[in-house]
């Protein structure tokens, strides 16, 4: 008898672990479950005109504020009205801001080009700047040039003569290939 209950014993365990294996080795139940990247959202497209450097068309990130865009556009010119906007303001797509003040240049043209919307510079009051006649205060007015720079370019034309072009800025210190692009539109050496 204690033979027979030792092989039920022995049976039962043979099966327990038998039953045991079969549950974890057997393929999982439902579907596999595939992680996606996290979508990016797309940017946003602002248009901001008046009072700051760059006017014109910017793609910012979603969620982006005022302040975003208005360090985008190259900051505030001096005369702007800083009292008029609200630097927190979220952007939404396809938004419009008129920074409210004084400044000496035109709202942009803008333009249709291959690549999409471009921002032709306008002139201050519609005359391009002539960098060979220019007063110091004209010239800072131009969008990248301080008062330092504007000095600048008096020295070099005292020191060598007229600009023959505009490209002759380059030799300019602080004058950078992204400034003069700025600048295209907006100056002139004169005929």
């Amino acid at each position: 008898m204690k033979t027979i209950v030792n092989v039920l014993i022995g049976l039962l365990l043979g099966l327990l672990v038998a039953g045991g294996l079969f549950l974890t080795a057997r393929a999982p139940v439902g579907e596999t479950v595939v992680l996606l990247p996290s979508p990016t959202p797309a940017p946003i497209t602002v248009y901001v005109t008046g009072a700051v450097q760059r006017p014109g068309v910017y793609r910012l990130p979603r969620e982006s504020h005022l302040v975003d865009l208005v360090q985008a556009a190259g900051g505030f010119m001096e005369g702007a009205d800083l009292n008029q906007v609200n630097l927190a303001q979220i952007l939404k797509d396809s938004d419009r801001v008129d920074v409210p003040g004084q400044s000496p240049f035109a709202t942009p043209v803008l333009t249709i080009g291959d690549n999409g919307l471009l921002v032709t510079p306008t002139p201050p009051g519609g005359a391009a700047v002539n960098i060979n006649t220019a007063p110091l205060e004209l010239l800072e007015k131009l969008p990248g040039i301080g008062p330092t720079t504007a000095q600048a370019i008096i020295d070099y034309r005292k020191a060598n003569g007229p600009f023959l072009t505009i490209n002759d800025l380059l030799k300019i210190p602080g004058i950078g290939p992204s400034t003069l692009e700025n600048l295209k539109g907006l100056i002139t050496v004169g005929s």
